[in-house]
């Protein structure tokens, strides 16, 4: 990095985001304390004037750089902001959200103080209020996942960190390969990967972002960001990582862990048994299934908890740990 060079990068893809853009922009251009920093962003073909915002941003701060995109999607704009970027660590933010001003200062000093963290997130606050439930719960869950620790027990729940929110190592990122298009969510399958090569994931226990949800947003209208997607996600990864070369089990002989085993088939593997606590369940996609009740001690097999009601994560918690199961070790949460 040469010495004018920016510490941060923040990439911000947009693509017809004329109406929100500009509070954006102003949130990144009011960071304080944050170092030398730069603003990339793409605009990814739009059709309003997003990219004419941009330009009037960038003809009064030198820190905002606007490239346009072929508009061939997200990860090939992500991947072209992240090579067009020159700082050492690189910062998701998106066209639609806010952040606070110390947001980047702080991410910064996290990294500083965790030197085998390859990102770092924040807490969220969802907008607009008020939430429907289940956005409630997942803003819930999201705020309770924050250490290193918490972060790679909780990796196959769901993504841990809000992609908006991160900040990453470009040593990691691009380790980890950069973003992939493999049909599945981007960001989530990044960050298993920068996991798979030896780096943790963390958070700033403080909400410095305010992520919006809206009827068009791509997690909501794109194809892979479905549950099934989502699915194939998970058993890529889970086949790649904890369970290559273990025998498994998969607690949830329901709806949710059947697709689960049914997408680890794909991969070669197969449970050795299921686990419920309905005792009219007997067998599950040709394999034997037992009750709950009747676990012992840790065997070596790895549990993977795939339940996908409210509160299961929390039943099955209380009834392995007086058993001596370690989560993350001997159970493994995929749901």
């Amino acid at each position: 990095m040469t010495q004018d060079a920016p510490h941060i990068s923040v990439v911000l893809p947009a693509r017809d985001a004329a109406a929100t853009l500009p509070a954006a922009l102003e949130d990144v251009l009011a960071q304080r304390d944050a170092g030398r920093f730069e603003v990339i962003l793409i605009d990814d073909a739009s059709r309003d004037n997003t990219s004419s915002i941009g330009r009037e941003f960038a003809a009064r701060d030198p820190r905002v750089r606007v490239v346009t995109g072929a508009g061939t999607g997200l990860v090939d704009a992500l991947n072209l902001g992240v090579a067009c970027a020159r700082g050492e660590l690189i910062a998701r933010m998106d066209a639609d959200d806010r952040m606070h001003p110390d947001r980047l200062r702080l991410q910064r000093e996290w990294l500083d103080d965790h030197l085998r963290a390859g990102a770092v997130g924040t807490l969220v606050r969802m907008a607009p209020r008020p939430l429907t439930p289940g956005l409630s719960r997942l803003e819930e869950w999201l705020d309770s996942v924050i250490t290193e620790e918490e972060c790679a027990r909780a990796r196959f729940i769901e993504s841990p960190l809000v992609h908006p929110s991160i900040v990453f190592r470009r040593q990691a990122l691009e380790q980890a390969g950069g973003y992939i298009e493999r049909g599945w969510a981007e960001d989530w399958d990044l960050l298993l990967r920068i996991c798979a090569a030896g780096y943790s994931l963390g958070k700033v226990p403080a909400v410095l972002l305010e992520w919006h949800d809206s009827p068009g947003r791509l997690t909501r209208t794109g194809a892979a960001y479905r549950k099934d997607a989502m699915v194939r996600l998970r058993a890529h990864h889970l086949a790649q990582g904890p369970l290559r070369g273990r025998v498994f089990d998969v607690w949830g002989a329901c709806p949710t862990g059947k697709q689960l085993a049914r997408a680890l088939e794909e991969h070669g593997l197969s449970p050795r048994r299921f686990i419920d606590i309905d005792p009219r369940k007997r067998e599950a996609r040709g394999k034997p299934v037992v009750q709950a009740s009747a676990l012992g001690p840790p065997d070596g097999a790895l549990i993977l908890c795939a339940v996908g009601a409210a509160g299961a994560r929390e039943s099955i918690r209380a009834a392995l740990l007086p058993l001596g199961y370690r989560e993350g070790i001997d159970h493994l949460f995929a749901a």
